[in-house]
């Protein structure tokens, strides 16, 4: 069985009997199956239907917004933002779609040539908790535009989320098959992946969890996209606008209790405005709400589980052993963390060099645009940077510097249906959204006729 649990409360949410290999095997057949008929429909269907999900995401928000909050502590006027962002994700798909597969012509000596974009078939997608819709939407949406199909295995704590999204597709008028939801646990994984009919692989998750997906997908020859971890840095050049910067950075730190890993983790300021920074900054943390995740001003909930609190705060105290101050919070109750503000961090501590997924941000000082250029690019991760400044011209002149697979200047990480979204090094590589993202899961045609 399958158990969710409401992370504030520790109650039990509702269990789930897992799908056996039989269970396994006739939804895997249907999708397959219904695959066949799918590929064949117009854009113009898929849009029409996409449209309906989009309507129903927003007429039901406030159902929805419960069932995630509660499955996994998200307080509750972000999981409706979730939710609408959703929508919007399967509105540009459906104004879009077509145009973002449509054939390429290549002027060659043959009497005609181009490139047609066509679906693989069935597509796997291991999502985590985080955000449970939004993960899964910016799999399912694309794939099922670009005339693939997909099944889904969520994560175990969110099974609730997972079964209500299969609902939307079927309600909005997919044929079963389509969209499918695996009642099942990490150790199904494996086999689901060896089965034939799985022609692809995508996963959002931690870079133990990409590994192993990505090492069996290897060995059957098949396709995967892997968006993992980040270590997001913050960087604070002493031109800044201060207010702007603290706001932002704030909001790209604590959003979700801190539990994105587009999240900014490292915060780097100039050492001439560190002291005026902080000030500001720490006035600002202190002044978040927190509470109860389903109360509509509550900004800071818990974390989805104690055991990961539990993780963040070991990580914290030894860095704090190896020298780091304490500035703010650090206190831990169950599953829920104080917001937190770690300063004097230096890159061999914990909190600089791995992912700190919960609500504590690691600050650090530098000197010079290249020292702040090496804060950022020490870091095995490489998903996104946001710098703070002024001076555009130069912001844009140190873009090409860094590692990462996004630079925001003056704004938060964060991912845009129009935008390709994805990482370097162990934060995984591939692209979801945009029409990159629709195309990883296409057969890249190349036709010629004479």
């Amino acid at each position: 069985m399958i158990q969710t649990i409401n992370p504030y409360n520790g109650k039990e949410l509702e269990k789930y009997q897992e799908d056996n290999s039989k269970a396994i095997k006739e939804k895997l057949n249907k999708a397959q199956e219904q695959f066949v008929q799918w590929r064949l429909t117009s854009y113009e269907h898929r849009s029409e239907l996409i449209l309906k999900v989009a309507e129903l995401l927003r007429k039901n928000t406030d159902q929805y917004a419960l069932k995630m909050t509660r499955e996994m502590g998200k307080p509750i006027s972000q999981s409706r933002s979730e939710l609408e962002k959703c929508a919007w994700l399967c509105e540009y798909y459906a104004a879009n779609a077509e145009s973002h597969l449509k054939n390429e012509y290549v002027n060659t000596d043959h009497l005609k040539s181009y490139v047609a974009y066509e679906p693989l078939g069935v597509v796997l997608a291991v999502m985590p908790w985080n955000y449970p819709f939004w993960q899964v939407m910016r799999f399912i949406v694309p794939a099922l535009m670009a005339g693939n199909v997909g099944v889904l295995k969520h994560a175990s704590s969110v099974m609730g989320s997972a079964v209500l999204m299969e609902d939307i597709f079927i309600e909005s008028g997919f044929p079963k098959g389509c969209f499918t939801n695996l009642v099942i646990g990490s150790k199904a994984v494996e086999n689901i992946i060896k089965n034939p009919i799985v022609k692809a692989v995508t996963l959002t998750g931690s870079k133990p969890a990409g590994s192993a997906v990505a090492s069996t997908a290897g060995s059957e020859i098949k396709k995967t996209v892997l968006e993992l971890g980040g270590n997001n840095a913050l960087v604070v050049f002493k031109d800044a606008d201060i207010d702007q910067s603290v706001e932002t950075c704030v909001a790209a730190r604590y959003q979700n209790t801190g539990q994105s890993c587009i999240a900014g983790k490292r915060l780097l300021l100039h050492e001439d405005i560190a002291d005026v920074f902080m000030e500001k900054f720490k006035t600002a943390v202190k002044d978040l709400k927190v509470g109860n995740p389903e109360n509509d001003e509550t900004y800071i909930g818990v974390m989805s589980r104690e055991d990961l609190a539990e993780e963040l705060e070991d990580l914290m105290n030894k860095s704090i052993e190896m020298g780091a101050t304490l500035e703010l919070g650090g206190k831990r109750d169950k599953a829920f963390f104080e917001p937190t503000i770690l300063t004097g961090v230096t890159k061999d501590m914990p909190v600089f060099k791995e992912e700190t997924f919960g609500p504590l941000m690691a600050v650090t000082t530098f000197k010079n645009d290249d020292e702040a250029v090496e804060l950022v690019n020490d870091s095995e991760f490489g998903l996104g940077v946001s710098l703070f400044t002024l001076d555009l011209e130069k912001a844009e002149n140190l873009v090409s510097r860094f590692d990462d697979g996004a630079v925001f200047v003056n704004a938060k990480v964060a991912s845009h249906p129009a935008l390709p979204f994805g990482g370097t090094g162990i934060s995984g590589y591939g692209r979801e959204l945009s029409h990159f993202g629709i195309r990883e899961f296409c057969n890249i045609k190349t036709v010629v006729i004479d």
